[in-house]
Order: C-alpha cells, then sequence, then structure tokens
C-alpha cells in the first residue's frame, strides 16, 4: 500500500498538467466566482454606466445630476462623448446609447419635476423620471432606482423642507414668524449638507417625492427569443472549443503517432496544406454545430433565427474560424493526449468564465471585464447579442469581425511555428 502511494504521489508530482488540474484551476474558478457574486457591495463591483438628460434646467434638476455623478456605483455621462466633451444629450440620443449598448440606462428627468419637487415636498405629484433601459441587463434598473431614490433624498433636503412648508400651510395655515424664523435658519444648513451628500436620517425610499417610471426602449414582439441566443451563443461557443481541440489534437496526434503525418509531410502538401486542411474541416464542422445549436432555439425556445440569417452567417464564419485556429494550437504545443486534454480544459473553461460563456459579463467588475475582451468568447457573444438582441446591421458586426479575423490569423500563424518540431523529427 506504501508503495502504491507513494507512485501515485510521484506520478502526481511530474505531471505539471495535473497539477494545474488538481490545484490550479480549482482556485481561478474559485476566485472569478468570487470576484463576481461575493463582493457585489464592494468597491471593486462594476460601476454601471448611464446617460443623463435634463430637460428640467432646474435648480433641483441641477442637484440630481450632480448626486449622481458622485455616487461609486454609477458613471453618468450629460453629453454624447463619455469624456465629458460635446452637445448635451437629448432623449433621442440617450436612447440611441441603450439601443447600441454602449449604456444599459438613461434617466431622463423630464421638464416640470424641479418646480413640483419645490412646492410639494414629500407629497410628489410632479412628472415622473424615466429610465431608459435595455432589459438584458437587469441589475443596472434595480440598483439605478435604488441609488436615485437615495440621491432625490439626499440632494436637495432644503428644498424639500420648502415643499413642505409649503403643504404646510396650504392645508394646517400660515406659519407663524417664529417658525418661519426657525426654517430659514436650517435651510442653509440643509443645503450645504445636500451638496456633500450627506443622509440626514430623512424618511424612506418609500416616502420617495418623485415618482419613476421605467421604460424598456428594446421592447420586440420576439424579444424572449432573441434573448436565447446569449445562452445558444455562450453554450454554443464553449463546446465548439472542446470539439475544435479534440479533434484538431486527436487527429494530429494519432496521425503522428501513427506515421500517417510523416508520409504527409513527405508529399507536395507539406505542414502548411495539412494545417490548413484541417482547419477549413474543422471550420466547416464548427458552422455546422452553432447552427445545429441555433435551430434547436428556434424550435424548442423561439430564437428568430431566420429573421436573422445575415447576421448570423457572418457571426458563425468568424467565430468558427477563430475556434477552428486556436485548437489547432493546442494541438501542436501538446505532446501527447494527457497534455492535450489538460491544457484544453484548463484554457476552455477560464476563457469561458471570463468571457461571458457561464454568466453575463456585465455582473463583472471592470478589471475583470477588460480581462474577459482578451478571449474570444467575449467578442463571439457581443456579436450575436448585436444580431439578434439589438437588430445590427451587417456593417455593425465590424469590430468583432475584425478581432475575431485577427485572432484567427495569430492562431494559425502560431500554430505552423509550433508544427515545425513535425518537420525537424
Amino acid at each position: 500500500m506504501g508503495t502504491l502511494l507513494w507512485v501515485g504521489w510521484t506520478n502526481l508530482r511530474r505531471d505539471r498538467v495535473a497539477q494545474m488540474l488538481t490545484f490550479l484551476l480549482p482556485i481561478v474558478f474559485f476566485s472569478i466566482f468570487a470576484t463576481v457574486f461575493g463582493g457585489q457591495g464592494d468597491v471593486s463591483t462594476a460601476r454601471i454606466r448611464i446617460a443623463v438628460v435634463d430637460e428640467d434646467r432646474s435648480e433641483v434638476s441641477a442637484r440630481l445630476i450632480d448626486g449622481l455623478k458622485n455616487e461609486k456605483g454609477l458613471r453618468a455621462q450629460t453629453t454624447a462623448d463619455a469624456s465629458g466633451e460635446g452637445a448635451l444629450l437629448d432623449r433621442t440620443a440617450a436612447e440611441r446609447l441603450v439601443r447600441s449598448g454602449d449604456v444599459p440606462l438613461a434617466v431622463v428627468i423630464p421638464s416640470g419635476l424641479g418646480e413640483a419637487f419645490s412646492k410639494n415636498g414629500f407629497a410628489g405629484g410632479g412628472p415622473s423620471i424615466q429610465l431608459l433601459s435595455d432589459v438584458s441587463d437587469r441589475i443596472a434598473p434595480q440598483m439605478v432606482l435604488g441609488l436615485l431614490q437615495k440621491v432625490a433624498m439626499t440632494a436637495a433636503p432644503d428644498l424639500l423642507m420648502q415643499g413642505g412648508m409649503h403643504q404646510f400651510e396650504k392645508y394646517a395655515g400660515a406659519m407663524t414668524p417664529q417658525q418661519k424664523a426657525a426654517v430659514d435658519a436650517w435651510l442653509p444648513r440643509l443645503k450645504a449638507q445636500g451638496s456633500s451628500g450627506a443622509n440626514n436620517g430623512g424618511p424612506s425610499a418609500g416616502a420617495m417625492p418623485i415618482g419613476v417610471e421605467v421604460v424598456d426602449v428594446m421592447r420586440t414582439d420576439n424579444r424572449r427569443g432573441s434573448l436565447i441566443s446569449f445562452y445558444a451563443a455562450g453554450i454554443g461557443v464553449m463546446f465548439l472549443l472542446f470539439s475544435s481541440v479534440g479533434g484538431a489534437g486527436g487527429a494530429l496526434l494519432d496521425e503522428a503517432e501513427s506515421g500517417t503525418l510523416e508520409r504527409l509531410l513527405s508529399t507536395n502538401l507539406g505542414m502548411t496544406g495539412v494545417l490548413i486542411g484541417k482547419w477549413i474541416l474543422l471550420g466547416l464542422i464548427g458552422c455546422l454545430q452553432l447552427t445545429v445549436m441555433f435551430l434547436w432555439g428556434k424550435v424548442a425556445f423561439g430564437l428568430p433565427l431566420f429573421s436573422h440569417l445575415p447576421g448570423f452567417a457572418v457571426m458563425t464564419i468568424v467565430t468558427a474560424a477563430a475556434a477552428a485556429a486556436l485548437g489547432l494550437v493546442l494541438a501542436t504545443l501538446a505532446r501527447s493526449r494527457a497534455q492535450l486534454s489538460g491544457f484544453s480544459t484548463i484554457l476552455i473553461l477560464t476563457m469561458s468564465a471570463l468571457g461571458g460563456s457561464m454568466f453575463p459579463r456585465f455582473l463583472m467588475s471592470e478589471t475583470m471585464q477588460k480581462f474577459g475582451l482578451l478571449t474570444f468568447n467575449a467578442w463571439a457573444l457581443d456579436g450575436y447579442l448585436k444580431v439578434f438582441w439589438r437588430q445590427a446591421a451587417i456593417w455593425a458586426l465590424w469590430p468583432q469581425v475584425l478581432v475575431l479575423v485577427i485572432l484567427t490569423a495569430m492562431f494559425l500563424t502560431v500554430a505552423r511555428l509550433l508544427a515545425r518540431r513535425w518537420e525537424r523529427a
């Protein structure tokens, strides 16, 4: 028994891939999920990008906007350019930003809100603030709604008090000179506290003095089916990677061990021809695999595939090409099937977690979202969402297509360099 234990430990100590699968991969996944779901209230949580439209142009709206800009959980922009330059946003421009995916939410402060706020105080009754929302991000509207309630209660406490006094005099009669003097003495303090963002222990969010209306600007008849495309693309891309690695790696390693590869290299085809042939085959199989996945989404879940065929075809071709090229890289890198299995499992699962195949990237911190852009999963998913959810034209897919084409060229180049070991053998 002792000898068996020692042999097993020795094998594990010598097998670097097995060590990574045993110790490194669980830590990587634990870190990713803990960062995403364990730090929702932490400062590292991604700041929500919002557009703000001021149709009221009052002191109240100015204070609300300042309060939103000062919130750590938000990144508010009032101009078309996120850097703060350019013309101020109007409702149409803000809705365009939401529809294009530049921001998940736009806050529209309507005309007349400031006057109602100052006159009615906590009684409310004025026009409602509108949240123009992209409902594919279900977190942003709830987060912004809560922060907007907080800002409304703390940004202008002096104006709330003035409105409350108006209501008091309206229904209870005029205040005495002493009462007015006391109120006037408190107003500067309240204004200063509101400017600093301090919470004075005022009424709860349920007593919010302004109404808020959430408007779904992405409303379409096939909205639910369009969202299915996210899951189809996420799962499809992840398993596309596994099948590409298995097809390319298994075939190349089997041919190298059996001597078939050596005979192929002795022909006019050469290593470049072998790799290109396998890349084309894997790409075609990948296209078929993704097509079957989306067809099942159409039949079982109502995914609007046939109305988006051109965009689907473009994204499927470039995604399958990039996955096939990555499969060749891992195949030429591995020395054995065990190494190939270990390398591919670690890389694919990590890329899928960071790239959004397992859960939406908007749940991640900003740093993790940037790391996710290093994976082609993220670019493929963004492209499919543009096609099915944002109804984007084919030309609007150029960033995703360009990145995937560049990655394909890079992967093919690396695979060709790594395959030189078989030519020297």
